[in-house]
């Protein structure tokens, strides 16, 4: 589990906004854009080249 300090201070890297974790889709989804982020081994990889866009 993600700790809930640490998800007060993300933010999407593209957009700069407030992101929200999906626990049972193990990823952190940007609220503004809709990027996707993984979430491996409760370590969020907020790199722009490892989300996925979001659908069309």
């Amino acid at each position: 589990m993600l700790d809930p300090e640490l998800l007060k201070i993300l933010a999407c890297p593209v957009c700069k906004t407030e992101v929200e974790y999906q626990r049972e889709a193990q990823r952190i989804l940007c609220r503004k854009c809709g990027r996707r982020y993984p979430v491996k081994d409760d370590i969020p990889i907020m790199l722009v080249e490892e989300a996925e866009h979001p659908p069309t």
